[in-house]
Formats: C-alpha cells, structure tokens, sequence
C-alpha cells in the first residue's frame, strides 16, 4: 500500500477509532454507572473548593509563609512516583522478554497517563495565580532553563506525558484496526520511556535537595528512596488494579504479571525501608543540622506533634506489608484478599512517607528556627480528593477502553 493510501486510510479510520473508544468509555454495567457517578460527584466538590480558592486567595488553606508548601505538594511528590511506578511493568516486558507481562503493559502505560495527569492538576492548585501559568511557556515568559530545577520538571514531566499518551494511542489504534503493531512505531519510544520514568522522579528529588536552605532534604540518598518508594507504590496500584480487572471482567493471564510485580515490591519495600534505616542513623547517631526536623516528625518538637502520628502510622504499615509480602504463600490464589490487603498498606504507608512526612518537615523549623505546624484544612482535602476522583476517572475510562486488547491480545 502506498503511503498516499495509507494515509487516507488512517484519516478516515483514526475517527472511527476515537468514536469507539467514546462509545466504550460511556457504555457499561449499573456498577459502572454507580462508580462514575460517585468519582464525579466527588470530582465537582473537589472543583468547587478549588474555585472557591481561586476566588478568595490561598487564605483559604493553611499554609504560611513558614510553610509555603502543604497537602498539594505533598500527592504532587507522590504522584510523581506512581507514574514512575508504572515502569515495573515495562521492564520486564521488553527488557526480559516476558511474553506474559508483554499483553498487559498497557495497564502499567494507562496509569502512568493518569497520574501525570494528576501531578500537573496538583501544581495548578497549589498556584495561587493559576493564570499566570503562561510566565513558564518558553518565548512568552521567562523559563530559565537550564538553570532552575522547576523548569527542568516541567520538561520531564510532560515529556513523560506525551511518550505514554503516544505508545497507548498508537497500541490501541493498532488493536482497533485489527493489526500487529509495528515495533518501529512504539518500541523505541518505550525504551525512551524507560529512563525517563527514572528522571521524572529523580529530578523531583534534585529539585528538593537542591534547597540549601532546607537541611531536611540535603540529602544524597533522596534519590534512590524515591525510585525505591515509587516501585513500591506504582506496582501496588497496579496488582490491585488487575485483581479488580479479572474479577469485574474475566480477563484471563494477569496471574503471573500480579506474581511478577509481587516479587519485586518484595525486594523493593525492603530497600526502601533500609535507606530510611540509613537516613534515622545518620540523623539521630550524628546529629547535623537537620537532626530538629528529624525529632520534630519522629517525636515532636518542644510540645509540637503534629506529624508524629502520620510518621509511626506510615512505619508501621511499612514494615507490616513488607512482612506479608515476603510470605511465600501471598502467591496463592486463595490469599488474594491478604495480598490486596499488603498493597493497600504499602501504598497508604509510602504516600504519608513520601507526602506528609517528606514535604511538611522540610519546613519545620523554619530558617528563622520558628516551629509553625501546618495542618491540612477542608477546602485542601476537598480540593485533593476531588483531583483523586478524577484521575480515577481517567485511568477507569482509559482501562475500559483498552479492554479489548487485554481480552485479546495480539501474538
């Protein structure tokens, strides 16, 4: 066929395509009904306190001058790391060549799509002037690249956007037409993927080490706690996910992409709890600089306990999933409820971990030694669940839409 033709072909195929996957997207069970309408409904009390914030100033929320950065920070971190979670499927699927978790990548691509996503509407919530955005467009406004590390994120996390968007839309138009998809097209883009779901996250982590002013976070080990929490709480998401997916829709082959990821969060949670080990020494055997923030989230400080029960809640859920997933028997089928139970645990414990744990204490005490607590207040928790429901939204039109292809896949 000629490029001419094919084009055509694609112009007049490619609507059709989309039409479908707005008729998939729309079309289901009373369950499905009941679960968007519910995802919506939270959605829009989320966008009304957000529009309310926008209206009356981020007086609104409780954060200050000595805490400039709170709640929507804290899921931006987090979210950043589920995304870069997502690559755990990846990995194995084209660097080892398992055909098996091969068929089911797409889960793994579709919520990295949905948590940049989320990552992006967080940055716009915590801006208190969303409509000057426009200050970081190159050309328009001042970018300062390559010099701040902001701009840098900005970067890497809509080029990590753009490459999922492009290797799920190109498999799923492939699908659609009834055609191998030609590697040419997507692997490429999928190894390129690769490394930069690694740099998504370890800039984040640049960009808050990278604050001389901020001892907490002057840490090389940032980094690498990242990565490790973040193949933790991606690959938990997803074992959840395709559990939920073979029993709503009888998709059949997901038992040993769930075993594959089980033996990694395995490994993972185990580094991830030993450089936190390593950081507690260094901080509480040492001391240093940044040894009062360190007692302020682990004990308090001078009467100040705000973060001390979301520091021990986090530990404890931490070292009780690591301790469920390193039983041989999480595997059978018949611990199903136990396993989805470990990696609700680990997911909760690494979001107060990488959330409340890492950003609040970055600015207690203050450069002036003040201790200000900040404590999230309802308009933020409104505005945070509603982003939530939302890219739940996303990645539960995105999963239905790709249904067909996890139903049959192309060998």
């Amino acid at each position: 066929m000629s490029n001419t033709a094919t084009t055509e072909s694609h112009i007049s195929s490619y609507p059709k395509f989309i039409g479908r996957s707005l008729w998939l997207a729309t079309e289901g069970s009373f369950g499905f009904y009941a679960w968007m309408t519910m995802l919506t409904a939270i959605f829009l009390v989320g966008a009304n306190a957000w529009a309310n914030q926008v209206a009356g100033g981020m007086v609104g929320t409780n954060m200050t001058d000595q805490v400039s950065w709170g709640l929507y920070i804290a899921n931006f971190t987090f979210m950043v790391g589920l995304a870069a979670g997502g690559v755990m499927m990846v990995i194995p699927a084209y660097l080892y060549h398992d055909r098996k978790m091969h068929d089911v990548v797409i889960i793994g691509e579709l919520l990295a799509v949905a948590a940049i996503v989320m990552c992006l509407m967080f940055v716009v919530a915590d801006l208190g002037r969303p409509d000057r955005f426009w200050h970081l467009i190159p050309g328009i406004g001042k970018f300062n690249f390559p010099i701040s590390m902001l701009t840098w994120d900005v970067i890497v996390l809509n080029g990590y956007l753009v490459l999922n968007l492009h290797i799920c839309g190109y498999l799923l138009y492939m699908r659609f037409l009834g055609r191998r998809p030609n590697p040419v097209w997507y692997v490429p883009f999928v190894m390129v993927s690769i490394v930069w779901a690694i740099s998504i996250h370890t800039v984040t982590a640049f960009l808050y080490c990278g604050l001389g002013g901020r001892p907490f976070w002057n840490t090389a080990l940032l980094a690498p706690r990242f990565l490790a929490s973040a193949f933790v709480s991606g690959p938990a998401f997803i074992i959840v996910s395709m559990i939920l997916i073979k029993r709503l829709t009888g998709v059949i082959g997901l038992d040993q992409p769930i075993a594959t990821l089980t033996k990694i969060i395995r490994v993972t949670i185990l580094i991830n709890l030993l450089m936190v080990a390593s950081e507690l020494f260094t901080e509480f055997y040492t001391g240093g600089s940044h040894v009062s923030a360190a007692k302020y989230l682990f004990f308090g400080l001078h009467g100040k306990t705000a973060l001390v029960p979301w520091t021990w809640t986090a530990i404890g859920l931490n070292i009780t999933a690591a301790l469920l997933f390193l039983w041989s028997g999480i595997l059978s089928e018949r611990w199903r409820p136990l396993l989805i139970t470990a990696c609700a645990m680990a997911f909760v414990g690494t979001w107060i971990e990488k959330g409340m744990g890492l950003i609040i204490p970055g600015f207690i005490p203050s450069t002036l030694h003040e201790i200000v607590e900040y404590v999230p207040s309802q308009l933020e928790w409104k505005v945070t669940v509603g982003i939530w429901a939302f890219g739940l939204m996303i990645f539960t039109i995105a999963i239905k839409t790709a249904l067909p292809t996890l139903k049959r896949p192309i060998h």
